[in-house]
């Protein structure tokens, strides 16, 4: 039982017990017993902070069944491990070794030091974002529908937000909050914070109390932190722009609204599909243009140590620094006048091979089990679930019930991810002494 396999059973279990409680009579509005196709689907999306959902989670659960949705993205968004180790704290328990080395590859930490602290550090900034969200929405939500449902619709989507989960009480997403100013910022501002990563918020934090302070040793940032913050800065600046220009003479989506509207309407598209899930447009009406952009976001997704899903940011900016370095004739890459270890390179290409793969054969089986679906929204719908992003053209609740199975199977190995997943497998990779001659071959 290594730590890799411990990990995905540890994520399987979750979804287990929040299959079963969703499947009790008291979870669903109507009081009888849950399909346990649409259980198995809501407890995998949120555990795994999908947002992709079979039924209306505001009408189809009562409210102790929303609750269960609610605590399961939560579990989901911390990670099981952050989870587990919590709690060991909490019962004063001290972890061993193995704690240590399973919160390093949860976390995607390079040292063992401070587990116990940075465990705290993420579960005080969750709580920290998390209420400041609730009281901020607070003005959007109870002047609609008083305070005691104001409130819980205030928390919901506050959680939901920060965790990346997507999971909306409103049948139309938050489309009916479309121009509101405070909405959007609040949600946005959740969903960035939740996605870039417990570390770089904390050098966020430091950077600002060293200035402030005035401090003659301020904080030196790190290689992870410039490339999380300046890669989330590009994609969210050229996302805004692309959703601007494609679909703000459609009709459908940003055709009938102002020049301010349309701007806020596409800076929240160019964030949520960053594994969000949040919308205030339908995307079943967009542009082919449009759709094919909110794909390749969806893709790529959010920061490595957040609570989003893809194929991460910062594996974007090695594969990118790479291939420029290949065409300019260079042996080494660099970023931020620091060389990139060769293993990480190789991480990074592996990490690219394995997501493509898992999308191709989702996607292939999925067009065998329901082949009267179009290809773009097909292919929208398996890239959603795998970066675990919950965007949908609105076609998740009429697909075959294996199709749903393989949506299941894709979320469960994009929140694992690929990487962890093909080592809990293959098993941990043994060191060899042998090492073999190079030779040259052909290439491109």
């Amino acid at each position: 039982m290594t730590i890799s396999r411990t990990i995905c059973l540890g994520f399987l279990a979750l979804i287990t017990i929040g299959t079963i409680l969703l499947m009790l009579p008291f979870s669903t509005s109507n009081g009888t017993w849950n399909d346990p196709i649409v259980a198995l689907f809501t407890a995998t999306s949120a555990v795994c902070v999908t947002g992709l959902a079979v039924v209306d989670t505001g009408t189809y659960f009562s409210g102790l069944g929303q609750f269960f949705v609610l605590a399961l993205f939560q579990v989901g968004g911390l990670g099981y491990m952050t989870t587990t180790t919590f709690m060991l704290l909490l019962v004063r328990r001290k972890f061993n070794l193995r704690h240590k080395v399973a919160i390093q590859q949860a976390l995607d930490r390079r040292g063992l030091q401070d587990s116990a602290s940075m465990i705290r550090s993420i579960i005080a900034t969750a709580i920290i974002f998390e209420i400041t969200g609730i009281f901020l929405l607070l003005p959007v939500f109870v002047p609609d529908y008083g305070w005691e449902q104001g409130l819980w619709v205030s928390v919901f989507h506050s959680i939901s937000a920060w965790n990346n989960a997507g999971f909306s009480l409103f049948s139309d997403g938050l489309a009916g909050y479309r121009t509101s100013l405070l909405l959007n910022l609040t949600i946005t501002g959740l969903i960035i914070c939740g996605g870039i990563g417990q570390q770089v918020i904390y050098e966020t934090y430091l950077g600002i109390r060293d200035r402030f302070l005035r401090k003659p040793r301020r904080q030196v940032f790190s290689l992870n932190f410039k490339v999380v913050t300046s890669t989330t800065l590009v994609l969210l600046i050229l996302g805004t722009l692309a959703f601007f220009f494609v679909e703000r003479t459609n009709p459908e989506t940003f055709g009938k609204l102002n020049f301010f509207e349309q701007l806020l309407g596409a800076w929240f598209q160019s964030v949520t599909t960053r594994t969000a899930g949040f919308n205030t447009v339908d995307f079943g009406k967009m542009t082919t243009a449009g759709l094919f952009i909110t794909i390749a976001l969806m893709f790529i997704g959010a920061s490595p140590g957040g609570t989003g899903g893809g194929m991460k940011t910062t594996t974007l900016r090695v594969l990118v620094s790479s291939t420029k370095a290949t065409l300019e004739g260079k042996e080494n890459v660099h970023l931020y006048q620091r060389q990139v270890p060769i293993n990480l390179i190789l991480k990074a290409v592996g990490v690219l091979v394995a997501s493509v793969a898992t999308v191709i054969a989702a996607t292939i089986l999925i067009s065998l089990s329901d082949p009267q679906l179009d290809f773009i929204r097909l292919l929208f719908e398996v890239v959603s679930a795998f970066a675990t992003v919950g965007l949908s053209t609105g076609i998740t609740a009429d697909v075959a019930a294996f199709s749903k199975i393989i949506l299941i199977v894709t979320m469960y190995i994009g929140r694992v991810g690929v990487w962890l997943l093909m080592a809990s497998l293959l098993g941990d990779s043994r060191p060899s002494a042998v090492h073999y001659p190079e030779e040259d071959l052909l290439v491109g």
